[in-house]
């Protein structure tokens, strides 16, 4: 039997991930949460042996407002519309840190086995809004760089694009920064283009939480291998993880099922499944969302003892490539 792989990425963001959608105030709670959900995963996934990456807003890294300008890019992006710009969003506001910056948090993932730190842009950089240029991605993805390597002395290789943004001059520009893997979407029509969002394509991919709607979501490996030499692994998303839903007790239900389904079937048939999701969707009913993780985690276990299935992060799964 061909081997086959549990791949999980994390979008790990706090505010910096919804700045341009959701306010700050009134969400101090859940961001806080969402920082107890930090250790909370390194606990489990070290005591399930499991393999994640980290792709991690650059932000992020830094001790305060101060330290960010430090590191940011003289080239920003000139999005059309300001409020896609963070760096707009921060300007004058004075908010309590915990919201917008984690290097403990970060710590505590690096000391942590089997977990790789990736990048998920500086600035959470939006490669398709319109006013946004080649030249200032490229500084973005320096500063990530650079930040990381050094307060933390880490090589970033992994790249996963905000929003799921992406086109081809976009995945040349990681290319060329020594990204050697990228999170690409699923396949199905409603993830395709996800700046061209639309309400249908919403209410499919939510929809397809629980039922099937696309294709299936496990894939062999090493499909997406590049077909250019010196172009990012493509790692494909399976599936993302929704959080738990308080008032839908069945529908919660119907997802795990649906997950460990999915798993099982890239386990008989030695593919990838790739589960990706936000540290801080564990923002709300924290001790429901870790149950269910469990039980994915749990399925794993026995996926791994009975057909041989392995965990890895985006950079584990590139490496089977040789």
């Amino acid at each position: 039997m061909s081997p086959s792989f549990f791949v999980i990425s994390l979008d790990f963001e706090l505010h910096w991930g919804r700045f341009d959608k959701v306010p700050l105030a009134g969400s101090e709670r859940y961001y806080l949460q969402a920082r107890d959900a930090v250790p909370q995963l390194c606990r489990e996934f070290e005591a399930y042996r499991i393999a994640a990456t980290w792709a991690t807003v650059g932000m992020l890294f830094a001790e305060n407002a101060e330290e960010l300008h430090a590191y940011s890019p003289i080239e920003k992006p000139r999005y059309h519309n300001k409020i896609y710009s963070a760096y707009n969003w921060l300007e004058g506001r004075k908010v309590d840190p915990r919201m917008l910056f984690a290097p403990d948090l970060i710590e505590e993932i690096l000391r942590t086995p089997k977990q790789e730190l990736g990048s998920h842009t500086f600035a959470h950089y939006y490669t398709r809004e319109i006013g946004q240029s080649t030249e200032a991605f490229r500084a973005d993805l320096q500063a990530a760089k650079k930040i990381a390597r050094d307060k933390f002395d880490v090589g970033l290789t992994s790249l996963v694009f905000p929003r799921n943004q992406y086109d081809a001059s976009a995945i040349a520009v990681a290319a060329d920064e020594g990204f050697t893997a990228v999170r690409s979407n699923p396949g199905d029509w409603y993830w395709k283009d996800p700046h061209d969002e639309q309400l249908i394509k919403r209410v499919f991919r939510t929809g397809d939480t629980v039922i099937p709607l696309g294709r299936k979501t496990s894939y062999p490996f090493p499909l997406n291998h590049p077909a250019e030499p010196g172009m990012p692994v493509s790692v494909a998303a399976s599936r993302f993880f929704r959080p738990y839903q308080g008032v839908m007790s069945v529908l919660n239900r119907w997802k795990i099922d649906r997950i460990r389904r999915e798993m099982t079937r890239a386990a008989q048939q030695g593919e990838a499944y790739h589960l990706w999701w936000h540290p801080h969707n564990h923002g709300l009913y924290f001790e429901e969302s870790f149950a269910e993780l469990r039980m994915i985690l749990d399925h794993f276990q026995f996926l791994n003892s009975t057909m041989g299935m392995e965990s890895v992060g985006m950079w584990g799964l590139t490496k089977e490539l040789g």
